[in-house]
């Protein structure tokens, strides 16, 4: 038996702030059903039919992320802009334990299903709204996108190189960020409600989640009153926390090939030292982890000549062998292929897609010995299970279901 196998989601939820959070339950095994819009076709989820693709193929049920984030899913149409679609969804929610959804703030209420009317259909209902400036405060009605999130959450500020813009993440993290705190809170209300029986709402907003990543940099400001990207402060490349020297990634050998080093004290000083043997690591100002930060510039220089000479791989063997922390920066497509960590830890299991075919996903980083996760099912088709959720959980004949279809219902 999984750990949530007897949890039933109705999900709304989409892109990956939303579909992320129930897909980590989905893996630990709750039946998550994906409802859709089946006749406006990526207005509920634009990542739906969106690159990367696997082939020249192009379609609604052909885009890589939207499987990988949906992984474990079952998937269904319904028309809430239909009469005889908004007497179904209130039957799906009566057997559900969680509603979750990322619309923008007000949609799920002027669609009728705001958090009154599903109490009205489930006392004790679970409802996760979670979009980008919350339910609630002065931004609610505020719509954004990964990029404004980042912005308004700080972190596209303190992500940059000295004498240049702020650059940003071309990566929306705080996406994931949201997902997980999503999957937590629906952990926490499901286990307050089987002590309780009650249900509640939990208002997530996107860009307060965002804003616990800016870590030490609020936290300098809120005690010390500095900001940052300041003089004297490390760009968003290094860190001053615990202080280090040499710290840092460094060139290899071949064009954009790199090596990550983290010297942590004089010992650590002394091994690389004796490893490089050349002149220059007597200097004077070296000697002591005050005189390496003080000539960081110098000191990385003069660290980047030596790693140049070799490749990524040789640098890090030859410093750890002597006890020094250091790896070389690996690219994505090497975690996946060629690292046998990755590969032992079974963090991309592979899914067959009704049309895709034999894909991989991206698993769970963590394993419960007893209850652990899986992720055997691709992300639906649009309407795949219908069928399965209708026939199977409503009890709707196949008479039924055809002329729901032929309406334009599901």
């Amino acid at each position: 038996m999984k750990a949530l196998e007897r949890i039933r989601i109705t999900d709304f939820s989409g892109v990956l702030a939303g579909a992320g959070a129930s897909k980590i339950l989905a893996a630990f095994g709750a039946e998550v059903i994906r409802v859709e819009n089946p006749s406006n076709l990526g207005a509920w989820d634009v990542v739906r039919g969106s690159p990367p693709y696997i082939d020249e193929r192009r379609g609604h049920n052909l885009g890589g992320g939207f499987n990988n984030h949906n992984a474990g899913k079952l998937g269904v149409t319904l028309n809430l802009q239909t009469e005889k679609g908004r007497a179904i969804l209130p039957r799906l929610i009566a057997i559900s334990d969680v509603v979750a959804e990322n619309f923008a703030a007000g949609v799920m209420e002027r669609l009728g299903f705001g958090y009154d009317r599903l109490r009205e259909i489930k006392p004790d209902i679970i409802y996760l709204s979670n979009c980008g400036f919350g339910a609630s405060g002065p931004y609610v009605s505020f719509k954004t996108w990964g990029p404004i999130v980042q912005a308004v959450s700080g972190l596209t500020h303190i992500s940059g190189l000295p004498g240049l813009p702020p650059a940003g993440w071309g990566y929306s993290y705080m996406d994931h960020t949201g997902a997980y705190y999503g999957a937590i809170a629906m952990l926490a209300a499901l286990h307050h409600r089987n002590r309780t029986g009650e249900g509640q709402w939990i208002d997530l907003s996107m860009t307060e989640a965002a804003a616990s990543l800016t870590g030490t940099a609020i936290l300098d400001w809120t005690v010390n009153g500095r900001p940052a990207r300041r003089d004297g402060y490390p760009d968003a490349n290094h860190s001053d926390s615990p202080p280090m020297a040499p710290h840092g990634i460094y060139p290899a050998r071949d064009e954009d090939h790199w090596v990550a080093i983290a010297c942590r004290d004089d010992a650590d000083w002394q091994a690389i030292a004796e490893e490089i043997a050349e002149l220059w690591v007597h200097d004077a100002r070296f000697a002591t982890l005050e005189g390496r930060l003080a000539n960081q510039p110098a000191l990385d220089e003069l660290m980047s000549r030596w790693t140049r000479l070799f490749d990524e791989d040789e640098v890090a063997e030859r410093l750890q062998a002597a006890g020094v922390p250091a790896a070389p920066v690996q690219r994505p497509e090497q975690r996946i292929d060629q690292d046998p960590n990755t590969a032992a830890w079974g963090l991309w299991p592979e899914v067959k897609h009704t049309e895709m075919g034999h894909v991989r996903v991206e698993g769970m980083a963590a394993h419960l010995s007893k209850t652990d996760w899986s992720l055997d099912r691709a992300a639906p088709c649009l309407g795949e299970h219908n069928r399965e959720v209708y026939g199977g959980l409503l009890g709707m004949s196949d008479d039924e279901i055809d002329q729901l279809q032929a309406e334009g219902v599901i």
